[in-house]
């Protein structure tokens, strides 16, 4: 099959799917992803009234870009950009039509489910903003914050903790090491009104979880600490563990495949009784279920038990092959 036909087959699939998102005020999708679609390492996204193509593994070539421009704008007449990420660099580097670039950089506002994000297709950093699949995620603490404290950790631009204080969260503490992420956190709180439920502290995430757990912040063998905001033991509602798949600071090594647990443990030391710490974990050959059974073993380690727990699904935007998504997020309650 051409192209064009893999990504007219996925429009066809997901007619269903886009007039739900019209009918909950959602204006931000993916339209095709192509690794499970037909074309692997292809996504096509929109963005509130912008389409975003993305290639990762091979750039595509200017009569290709000319037919998806045509298609997508039968479907809704936006601009659309086309980042090319396969090689290194390249996504900023690309050129584009003048009218086009200026529009790429300039600041634009989407909708999900009624809440409103900023978004930038084109920026210093690599993402648009908002990462798309974790839609189930920001639902899930739109629905459960209500009157609760909120732990949004490795928060990026707050996604997570904007739709907690949406949902009615009395307070949402937001921490990531990014300025530039917070503040693009910051509009997302203003645009939905909710600034003053909605605390931001830059911070490696290590010494943050750790003093929030009660713990004593240390640092990997032979490296010097930098300086961190000081922060008191607290205990939270809800708790929001997002972690990137792979990085290192000198407070230690995130590594989601042989070390979720250094993060973990911390988290559901900052966990209240009868609270929920969702886990979030993006490598798609780490196994469902015995990272649930690592999960399970390390809260009982802490003397507490998991009295509930809940996948959350990604939405039929993101197929995945055989119902096992990359992206597994469970929301374990805790005694």
């Amino acid at each position: 099959m051409s192209l064009l036909s893999h990504l007219e087959q996925a429009i066809t699939t997901r007619q269903q799917f886009m007039s739900r998102a019209e009918q909950t005020s959602t204006d931000c999708y993916r339209l095709f992803h192509g690794t499970v679609e037909g074309e692997k390492g292809l996504n096509i996204d929109r963005y509130g009234d912008a389409w975003l193509i993305q290639s990762f593994h091979q750039s595509l070539t200017d009569e290709e870009i000319s037919l998806l421009r045509k298609r997508l704008q039968q479907i809704n007449d936006f601009p659309v950009v086309y980042n090319d990420r396969s090689q290194g660099h390249s996504r900023i580097n690309n050129s584009l039509a003048d009218s086009s670039q200026q529009f790429a950089q300039s600041e634009q506002t989407m909708a999900e489910n009624g809440i409103l994000f900023t978004s930038k297709l084109r920026h210093e950093g690599q993402d648009p903003l908002l990462f798309l699949d974790m839609r189930i995620g920001r639902e899930y603490m739109r629905a459960h914050a209500s009157d609760k404290t909120v732990l949004n950790l490795f928060s990026y631009t707050c996604g997570i903790g904007t739709a907690a204080a949406v949902g009615g969260a009395k307070r949402v503490v937001n921490v990531d090491f990014s300025s530039f992420a917070l503040e693009a956190g910051r509009k997302n709180a203003q645009l939905n009104n909710v600034e003053n439920t909605c605390e931001f502290i830059q911070s490696d995430a290590f010494p943050a979880l750790r003093q929030l757990a009660g713990l004593k912040v240390g640092g990997r063998r032979n490296q010097r600490l930098p300086k961190y905001p000081k922060l008191p033991a607290t205990q939270f509602d809800l708790v929001f563990l997002d972690p990137p798949r792979y990085a290192k600071s000198p407070f230690g090594i995130v590594d989601l495949i042989n070390d979720y647990q250094s993060l973990f443990k911390p988290a559901v030391l900052a966990t209240a009784e009868c609270g929920t710490v969702v886990c979030c974990n993006n490598v798609a050959k780490v196994d469902k279920q015995e990272w649930y059974q690592q999960l399970v073993r390390c809260v009982e380690k802490q003397g507490r038990k998991v009295v509930q727990s809940q996948w959350l699904d990604c939405h039929k935007d993101f197929p995945s092959f055989d119902n096992n998504h990359p992206l597994k997020i469970v929301a374990l309650t805790l005694d």
